[in-house]
């Protein structure tokens, strides 16, 4: 039986890729912001990373709960829950007093994520059942995440200068208000009869979150306190025995937000840990670029935003022409260049020196890194969601929001971790840029793992849910 097309789908795209732009978007944001933040809340450079990491962590360790509760109480309402949340949570962002009330405003942001972005993303599969128009939906998705993040830093500049930071955080509330006003009416209900039962594995979702802050503490703190600090390897270790206890249980909760077969495809593996790589390398990018161009080369944050301009415009033409590159040489080739132009990029950010020229070093690695990016983030976006159905929608989108989410922070712990310590180091002194041309090295190690994560795992053509069903009807 043919299943009903929902009519008003792509007007409800528009509305959940308006929040999910608004959300992405805020990964970044603060980071051409941060000098300012920190200047104006006194925050010291580890405690200021947590501006950010607080977002995304929350949003990473919580979002697997937000994708399990998309299934059990409805998407439309979760959708709608989340966006209200992010909203007050922005609110509270500008209004902050100091550093503390902002890096909480911020956890709680991320606790908005992880309600509204599985949600949307889930509705996005059901909504489109043919696999054709999922496949051109998943992509405008997979684009907007990757613009987001690059607008974010664009907008965080020019607010940052002409305003002031705190409206980084007010711009997302007209956003927020024209989505809930827009959703009621093109967004379909919930039907009670559609929604799974059984236990909401809660264990778990504070395991894995606590886990992952412990870790990103440990990291951060390295480079103050030292590797042996008590502090340090106490963090270090109780992350990793949480994130162990986090697998434990998921192996025996009744309920758990991982299922052990929804990794049975190689393929959403895959896509997943390349997205690591990937993601993580953007993040650091972002913030590390920001403190050379504002503390070494002494840019303001309106020309830090207007630096990454013709990043983002590059960016934008890259997702385009990505369609057009895969359907010539499929999704492992095209993955593979974008590694490669991602790696090659941060090879040439890694020879900046105190004096180096914007027009002549610093923006052809950017246009570069641009194109990397842009060929990357539809083709990890399809390969995550690879064969997901309308069954484990939720489940699908939430392991990909927190796969995003926790690469983002854990880029920016452990590149930042590197430059810290580098920059710490007495071989180092006298050079500003020290630090930075060592993240950036390690940058390219990690881009590539990711390919070869890509061509161990991703097939030259991605397969849908309905062609893989198509396949099997046939061999029987």
């Amino acid at each position: 039986m043919q299943q009903q097309i929902y009519p008003r789908r792509w007007p409800a795209l528009t509305v959940l890729a308006l929040v999910q732009f608004m959300i992405v978007a805020d990964n970044t944001i603060a980071n051409v912001a941060l000098p300012s933040i920190q200047a104006d809340l006194r925050m010291t450079t580890d405690h200021g990373a947590w501006v950010i990491n607080g977002y995304l962590l929350t949003a990473g360790g919580l979002v697997l709960l937000g994708g399990r509760l998309t299934d059990l109480l409805g998407r439309r309402r979760l959708f709608l829950i989340g966006t209200v949340l992010f909203a007050a949570a922005s609110l509270a962002c500008g209004l902050a007093p100091g550093g503390g009330w902002l890096i909480a405003a911020r956890f709680v942001q991320g606790c908005g994520e992880a309600l509204a972005s599985p949600a949307a993303l889930s509705l996005i599969a059901v909504l489109f059942t043919d696999s054709a128009e999922r496949g051109k939906a998943l992509g405008v998705w997979g684009g907007l995440s990757g613009l987001g993040a690059t607008v974010g830093v664009l907008l965080s500049g020019f607010l940052t200068d002409a305003l002031d930071w705190r409206w980084i955080f007010y711009v997302n509330l007209p956003i927020a208000a024209a989505a809930l006003a827009l959703a009621p009416a093109l967004l379909p209900p919930d039907a009670t009869r559609d929604r799974a039962a059984g236990p909401v594995d809660v264990p778990g979702a504070v395991l894995v979150t606590g886990g992952a802050t412990a870790v990103v503490y440990g990291l951060l703190s390295s480079a103050e306190r030292g590797w042996t600090a008590p502090s340090v390897v106490a963090a270090m270790l109780g992350g990793a025995a949480a994130l162990a206890a986090f697998v434990a249980v998921q192996r025996r909760a009744p309920g758990p937000l991982v299922p052990d077969g929804f990794f049975s495809e190689r393929v959403r593996i895959g896509g997943n840990l390349a997205a690591v790589f990937l993601i993580g390398v953007m993040a650091a990018l972002f913030l590390l670029l920001t403190f050379y161009l504002q503390q070494v080369r002494g840019y303001s944050a309106l020309r830090s935003g207007l630096a990454y301009l013709p990043f983002c415009l590059v960016f934008i033409a890259a997702i385009g022409l990505s369609f057009l590159v895969t359907a010539r040489i499929g999704s492992r080739g095209t993955l593979l260049v974008a590694f490669g132009a991602a790696a090659a990029g941060m090879l040439l950010l890694s020879r900046l020196t105190p004096e180096s020229s914007y027009p002549t070093q610093l923006l052809p690695a950017l246009l570069v890194l641009a194109v990397g990016f842009g060929f990357g983030f539809p083709g990890l976006q399809a390969a995550a969601l690879h064969r997901v159905s309308e069954a484990d929608a939720g489940l699908g989108a939430g392991v990909q929001t927190a796969v995003q989410a926790m690469a983002n922070a854990l880029g920016v712990a452990v590149f930042l971790s590197i430059a810290l310590h580098r920059a710490g180091d007495p071989a180092a002194a006298g050079d500003p840029t020290a630090g930075y041309a060592a993240a950036f090295q390690a940058a390219v190690v990690g881009l590539v793992l990711g390919a070869a994560v890509v061509a161990a795992t991703i097939p030259h053509r991605l397969e849908t849910a309905a062609t893989a069903r198509t396949k099997e009807s046939i061999t029987k």
